[in-house]
């Protein structure tokens, strides 16, 4: 796919939890990439510019604009990505990036933490726009309910594509009692019971690091899935 680059302006910013914005630029229509790619923004800082890479969180089926989720964090990018505005301009790359999904497997299964659900957002956004006979299944870890990204947007997709299933794990829920999803952290037994076909799909993980690294010896010892069956992205700067 070739490699495009053009100006852009922000078309909005959303606060989607007390920590991730979701920032939308706008892209001429015939912009294309695979769900699961990243793309390279140039923003100015103090007058000079300054470019980080994100993955995209909307789907290729989305036209007009491109969109991704930042975790705000201290750093000098992060701050001035949360100075931004609708009419800011910026520069944008794209598409990066192998780790996709274009409706090539029966059955998937999808492995995510924190801000690693943008690139899973839109293959999600994909399956259910393109209408992908794909079975989907995706475990979704977070620390409390209000740091769910995308939350309603996840569940309106469960509703309108009967192929995906969407599993919310907490480590830390606000009310033990009250929440009724999964709790502690994704390991072999909850993949066994969220995913009992396992061994029948494909596995996508992505997040930070860390989770990456952590769940890529559970997938590959202990329920001896085949490395072929493996796709991950490491959220680096996360």
């Amino acid at each position: 796919m070739e490699i495009r680059e053009f100006e852009t302006r922000v078309i909005n910013v959303r606060q989607m939890t007390r920590d991730i914005k979701s920032i939308r630029f706008s892209a001429p229509q015939d912009i294309d990439f695979e769900p699961g790619q990243f793309f390279v923004l140039t923003i100015k800082i103090k007058g000079e510019e300054a470019a980080k890479h994100f993955s995209i969180s909307n789907s290729p089926a989305e036209k007009g604009y491109i969109e991704f989720a930042k975790r705000i964090t201290s750093s000098e990018f992060s701050n001035a990505l949360d100075l931004l505005k609708a009419g800011d301009w910026a520069r944008i790359k794209l598409p990066y990036g192998l780790f996709t999904f274009k409706g090539e497997y029966e059955k998937i299964a999808l492995l995510t933490g924190g801000i690693g659900i943008t690139a899973i957002r839109s293959m999600c956004k994909f399956a259910t726009d393109k209408r992908l006979a794909t079975n989907i299944i995706l475990i979704y870890a977070n620390r409390t309910e209000n740091d769910i990204a995308f939350k309603e947007e996840l569940s309106e997709m469960q509703k309108e594509n009967k192929n995906l299933k969407v599993v919310h794990v907490l480590t830390h829920p606000m009310d033990e009692d009250a929440w009724k999803g999964r709790k502690g952290h994704i390991n072999a037994e909850m993949v066994k019971e969220e995913i009992p076909d396992y061994g029948e799909r494909t596995f996508y993980i992505c997040g930070p690091p860390r989770m990456v690294e952590s769940l890529k010896p559970i997938l590959l010892n202990d329920l001896k899935l085949d490395k072929k069956r493996l796709r991950w992205e490491h959220f680096l700067g996360y």
